[in-house]
């Protein structure tokens, strides 16, 4: 079995864990198909990478805001739309502009295409991005420092926010945890403050947003679409979500990830 399928029957046992609370092992086994040796490895991957706990012989998924909120959960999640989502925004970035990069993974599968760019400078306040993109000797990355959360590795705080307003952006690329027809929401309040601050220091701003997060909320919200030039999503997002969105005045355009029934990012601005 190939290194892939590995990984995709790993994810598949985290998803079942965490929609169906502590599972005994010996289950988990039977009901992936597996050996009881083979089910241990796979959990102890898992748990390595602390996407779950072992123990007395269950597996036990995390909480669930950690789940929504941590990057090593979200890192992985949805990456074939985060892909084609990113695909979707790369020529509007072009040499020699400020763009500004909030902390989500939606917007990692990006840093490849940033760092063939000559004269591009990256503000944001993700450890991630910047260490993606650090090999690239043409960008410019300015990493906005501030108190450091490691589970998200990136910083939040008033340092932050003293940083975005000395920027001035031609361009915000951003996401949300929750979109619940135009509204945004974030578990966490100062993540919310991050974003509202990009958004202040930027000409222009887009969302990048796969279907997993849409007809959800979070604790905080922080403002609408309306903020936003378009909404950058994939084909598998509810039509009344996408139609409240339209509703607001606020283009949207869909992205079809590999696999999904086309070729690369095809995007239907509406």
């Amino acid at each position: 079995m190939s290194q892939a399928a590995v990984e995709q029957r790993r994810q598949d046992v985290l998803r079942c864990v965490t929609e169906h609370g502590p599972l005994r092992i010996d289950d988990l086994a039977v009901r992936f198909g597996v050996s009881l040796m083979t089910m241990h490895r796979d959990l102890d991957d898992l748990a390595g990478r602390r996407l779950l706990r072992k123990e007395r012989g269950r597996a036990v998924a995390f909480p669930a805001l950690t789940r929504e909120t941590a990057t090593r959960f979200r890192t992985g999640t949805a990456l074939a739309a985060k892909t084609a989502l990113c695909a979707a925004v790369t020529g509007r970035i072009t040499s020699g502009m400020t763009v500004l990069m909030d902390d989500s993974t939606t917007l990692y599968p990006l840093t490849d295409a940033l760092a063939r760019l000559e004269g591009l400078t990256v503000v944001t306040n993700s450890v991630g991005i910047a260490r993606r993109l650090s090999p690239a000797p043409a960008v410019e990355v300015t990493l906005l420092g501030g108190r450091y959360h490691g589970e998200f590795d990136s910083c939040t705080g008033a340092e932050v926010a003293r940083g975005l307003s000395r920027v001035h952006a031609d361009l915000a690329l951003m996401s949300a945890t929750a979109v619940m027809e135009g509204r945004l929401f974030h578990p966490l309040r100062e993540y919310a403050d991050v974003k509202e601050a990009m958004l202040a220091s930027a000409d222009r701003s887009l969302l990048l947003a796969d279907h997993t997060k849409f007809g959800k909320t979070a604790t905080h919200a922080h403002g609408t679409v309306e903020a936003y030039e378009a909404v950058i999503t994939d084909t598998g997002t509810p039509a009344d979500q996408l139609a409240a969105v339209r509703a607001m005045g606020v283009a949207v355009e869909t992205a079809v990830p590999a696999g999904g029934g086309a070729t690369g990012a095809a995007a239907a601005a509406e």
